[in-house]
């Protein structure tokens, strides 16, 4: 039997294995596709990797899982998902990784959908994605958007107020009107955002009857999408890692 007092938690050597985000492995718990020493496992209990048996969908973890912690900062272009498999789709982000960096079990600490562009960090480390992704740690996200019409500026407060949509509650940060000149201005906006649902940003200006023609975004924290082309990718420094939180 494991030690509940001496142990670590499950989801927390899953992800430190880069197999899934803390909240990824919280699921798998969840959904039985973990075992513990013969047993269906149970969110929130503890086990020592060097002597405890640990499956995950029917696969023996080893201490040689354990990997080096690798954060990349990526542009993802359009029309590649951020998902590590898709049976719908042949474009993944991690395709776009140079071959030194695919053999590493990394996954996207905060997605964009397909037809979004822009920064994405890829990690093995869950505990950095934990704390990118969960809104407990207010990491804003910022975001370039051009709709279809000129925004009316009198709908910001609604923006921020938020709105019920399909059982989420959908809100925005702030929203800054464009300040780039030329005849689009009208149409451009800022939007920040410290947590991140599905499609937030399209489907809560869609409620009010605007469409998104493009979406980038161009900074998660402090750190900014810059000098990397679209499709590329840099690995991090931990200052530059620790300038997320800033």
């Amino acid at each position: 039997m494991p030690s509940e007092d001496s142990g670590i938690r499950i989801q927390k050597i899953i992800a430190d294995r880069g197999i899934a985000s803390r909240r990824g492995a919280e699921a798998l718990i969840k959904e039985g596709q973990v075992t513990l020493n013969g047993e269906t496992a149970e969110l929130g209990q503890k086990a020592d990797p060097r002597r405890d048996r640990i499956t995950v969908n029917g696969k023996m973890l080893t201490m040689g899982d354990l990997e080096s912690k690798i954060t990349l900062m990526m542009y993802k272009p359009k029309w590649f998902i951020c998902s590590n498999e898709d049976p719908f789709h042949t474009q993944t982000v991690f395709e776009l990784l140079p071959p030194s960096y695919r053999k590493n079990r990394l996954f996207c600490a905060g997605r964009l959908d397909k037809d979004s562009e822009g920064l994405v960090i890829l990690t093995n480390d869950g505990d950095l994605a934990q704390r990118i992704m969960h809104p407990s740690f207010t990491v804003v996200k910022r975001y370039r958007v051009e709709v279809h019409k000129p925004f009316d500026k009198a709908l910001t407060p609604k923006l921020l107020e938020g709105r019920v949509i399909e059982g989420e509650h959908l809100r925005f940060e702030k929203v800054i009107l464009g300040r780039d000149l030329g005849p689009k201005t009208e149409k451009r906006l800022e939007i920040h955002l410290n947590h991140g649902k599905k499609r937030e940003i399209r489907r809560l200006l869609e409620s009010f009857g605007y469409y998104v023609n493009s979406l980038h975004r161009f900074q998660i924290g402090r750190l900014q999408l810059k000098g990397i082309p679209s499709g590329e990718c840099k690995q991090l420094k931990n200052k530059e890692i620790e300038s997320l939180f800033n």
